[in-house]
């Protein structure tokens, strides 16, 4: 079953990018910068799709997409499993990498959000000992260049108060 999942998610990424770098080539062709036909949050979104394809064919196993902290601390873009290690993965898309790459966005009070809002994910799962990380997708859409899709392993150290409370 992993292996065919493994097949299906590379083949599912994979027309997806290919679908991404048909639109940039559209774009460069018609001699104009990308539409945003529904502005940022279909370039968020379309981001997160590749982001979510792209770690399923790396092996992860997606768990969570989206997820709202109840207390309102933040949301995690995808919640997976690597293995024994539960990420918090977070997603950045740019059409440009005029202001740098992808992932120099996550900025500290935004990693303090997602720290948060795993708490509160930890939490859920009722006293099991977990460990667990934070990766950052970054993805790249830019019509001058090809698709870029990376991801960073511990990205950034999270540290939890007290584990015993999860």
């Amino acid at each position: 079953m992993r292996v065919t999942m493994g097949l299906f998610a590379r083949l599912i990424y994979h027309s997806l990018a290919w679908k991404e770098r048909r639109r940039a080539q559209r774009a460069v062709l018609s001699g104009r910068k990308e539409q945003r036909q529904a502005g940022i949050d279909d370039l968020g979104a379309r981001g997160e799709t590749l982001a979510c394809w792209y770690v399923r064919q790396a092996g992860y196993t997606v768990v969570a997409r989206n997820w709202r902290a109840r207390s309102g601390a933040g949301e995690l873009d995808l919640v997976a499993w690597d293995g024994q290690v539960l990420t918090f993965v977070e997603v950045k898309t740019r059409t440009s990498e005029a202001t740098g790459p992808p992932e120099l966005a996550v900025s500290l009070d935004k990693q303090t959000r997602i720290i948060k809002a795993a708490g509160e994910y930890l939490r859920q799962l009722k006293g099991k000992p977990v460990n667990y990380r934070f990766d950052i997708v970054s993805v790249s859409l830019d019509s001058r260049q090809d698709l870029e899709v990376r991801l960073i392993k511990n990205a950034f150290n999270g540290r939890l108060p007290a584990p015993a409370h999860y």
